[in-house]
């Protein structure tokens, strides 16, 4: 009997960046589901308890309940240097702050910049506005460390950690009480109107589609006002610190990523963007070796290099 046509046959007709082809063949399109969920957390609860405390990580729990993982960056000169805030994705209902350990790492070394990865609650458990104010307290705790200047101090995300840092960009331009150097989005899930989309069901997409953007979403958002939780809806972007928008031509985010970025520009805020040809959602976290994958965390490290140059004593 003849094999069913299956996905994977039509992998290599789809128009993948070749260095990202071979991983493209092995992931499925969808990860999350209402029924996933509870299993792919006490997965990633064993996963990332085996590497709860590297001996160049500390483990900490803020006086807020929050929990922060540090990097300290090494054979920097003493006195207070430049941070960086990083939140790690999962489309606002999975992942841990362990899972980014290696990337937080590179960014310490590269940016000789001491690095906070904040393990915020998770929805539907914790909706808005809990994790982006897990964020906020996470923040305000790096930008007081004495070892960090507060007039360099960026946050940054992937996935749904990119639509944290971007929100918790807005929540800090309107509180006034911390002045960002820089936020950087990467690939970021930004704006809960994308579900309503039709023709965005690509078969390039992968780890993330539309039926996991709508239980995303739903989870996050609960009872909240869309139009003040999700940034992507709100009016003023105006006064928000330059930004890094990355994402690649086969991530379901592709459109609202850029819309956001043309808004920002609009607004009067720098915005550098990187479009990946061919690359999917998650893409160099999959494939963290390729050539496409360094030139896109290195672009990312370019820009905070330049915005923290700019803002040191």
């Amino acid at each position: 009997m003849p094999l069913p046509h299956t996905h994977t046959e039509r992998v290599p007709d789809i128009e993948f960046h070749p260095e990202l082809r071979r991983s493209a063949r092995l992931l499925p399109k969808q990860v999350i589901t209402p029924l996933t969920l509870p299993f792919i957390r006490a997965a990633s609860r064993l996963m990332w308890r085996r590497n709860d405390s590297p001996a160049d990580v500390e483990v900490l729990t803020l006086s807020s309940g929050v929990g922060v993982r540090l990097f300290r960056p090494t054979g920097v000169a003493p006195g207070r240097g430049p941070a960086l805030l990083w939140i790690h994705g999962g489309g606002y209902v999975i992942g841990d702050a362990a899972q980014d350990d290696v990337l937080c790492r590179r960014f310490a070394r590269e940016l000789g910049a001491t690095v906070a990865s904040v393990n915020y609650r998770l929805a539907p458990e914790y909706p808005y506005p809990v994790p982006v104010e897990d964020c906020y307290s996470a923040l305000q705790w790096l930008t007081q460390l004495p070892s960090v200047d507060p007039a360099r101090v960026a946050i940054g995300g992937a996935s749904a950690g990119g639509g944290l840092a971007a929100a918790l960009a807005l929540l800090t331009r309107d509180r006034g009480e911390i002045e960002l150097a820089a936020q950087l989005l990467v690939y970021p899930m930004i704006d809960d109107r994308t579900v309503h989309r039709k023709g965005l069901d690509h078969p390039g997409h992968r780890l993330w589609n539309q039926s996991s953007n709508r239980f995303g979403w739903r989870a996050y958002l609960g009872d909240a006002d869309p139009n003040e939780a999700v940034p992507a809806r709100r009016d003023d972007l105006a006064g928000l610190p330059p930004a890094w928008i990355g994402v690649g031509t086969l991530d379901l985010f592709h459109d609202e990523d850029l819309a956001y970025a043309e808004r920002l520009r609009v607004a009067g805020v720098q915005c550098e963007v990187m479009v990946v040809d061919g690359a999917f959602h998650g893409f160099d976290g999959i494939a963290p070796k390729a050539d496409v994958s360094q030139s896109f965390f290195n672009s990312q490290c370019a820009l905070l290099r330049t915005v923290f140059a700019s803002a040191a004593p």
